[in-house]
């Protein structure tokens, strides 16, 4: 869904959308499950800055939920996260705080985003949404044993037959270096 200046100038646009599986796109680790419903409202806000200069901001209130899968940070199965989010965020044209080119921003600035050619869309705020509310780390299990450094198999399903403590080749010159130096 496109919000557009022109049509918010109007009149404020509430959605209540389920957008399907594949519609927004989250990346290669990112996997929706099933619809994400995504309910809310755009408006325009017209911030005064002189006796001239008017910007239109554009405010998004509203929220989403759905459920994801992601790889587990140690055996690489899918889990499934259910995530719900609130969201109140305010995007200006580009260009509008422009300014000096290297300048130091304040931490409301960091509060507020950007939309090009009169126009925001949907998809991409949820998809940031979504990608700022998934944990930073996931495991299937607290107690995932992971892969296997040396075969690759799923601890978890099998048990593999590589020793623990193999060495790394690369550091055989220098393994009888200790008694060397020693003597």
């Amino acid at each position: 869904m496109e919000f557009k200046l022109s049509d918010l100038e109007r009149e404020p646009i509430d959605f209540d959308l389920e957008l399907a599986p594949g519609v927004v796109g989250f990346g290669n680790e990112v996997e929706q499950a099933g619809g994400l419903a995504a309910t809310g409202r755009a408006e325009v806000l017209h911030e005064h800055r002189g006796p001239k200069e008017i910007v239109s901001d554009i405010r998004l209130r509203g929220g989403f939920s759905g459920k994801f899968h992601v790889p587990c940070a140690r055996c690489i199965e899918p889990v499934e996260i259910p995530l719900a989010a609130e969201f109140d965020l305010i995007f200006r044209p580009v260009g509008a705080d422009a300014g000096p080119p290297e300048r130091s921003i304040t931490a409301p600035e960091t509060e507020i985003g950007y939309y090009q050619r009169d126009s925001l869309w949907l998809a991409d705020v949820l998809r940031e949404q979504v990608l700022l509310s998934l944990p930073v780390r996931t495991l299937c299990k607290p107690d995932c044993k992971g892969l296997c450094p040396h075969c690759g198999v799923n601890r978890n399903n099998q048990s593999c037959h590589c020793e623990e403590n193999q060495s790394d080749p690369r550091w055989e010159a220098l393994s009888g270096l200790r008694s060397r130096i020693k003597s």
